[in-house]
């Protein structure tokens, strides 16, 4: 499996859980490592560019509401 593939596979097993309603990081780590027979310094790593991707999008979205909101208070 190459880097990429198993990075989507990683992200994908990290939300099925977080879904699933594990909240305990480590729960995860552990679920995922045993589930996919990955190293766990590989699913930080991976857990750590999901939150950046996320954290990315969020701040977009709270941008598009600061116009949203802008716009309509000059109203």
């Amino acid at each position: 499996m190459n880097r990429t593939n198993q990075n989507t596979v990683i992200k994908e097993a990290i939300n099925s859980y977080l879904e699933k309603g594990l909240k305990d990081k480590q729960d995860i780590y552990t679920k995922v490592v045993e589930g996919l027979g990955v190293p766990r310094p590989t699913v930080r790593r991976v857990a750590r560019d999901l939150r950046n991707e996320l954290l990315e999008k969020i701040e977009i979205l709270q941008t598009e509401i600061s116009k949203t909101e802008s716009a309509g208070s000059d109203k």
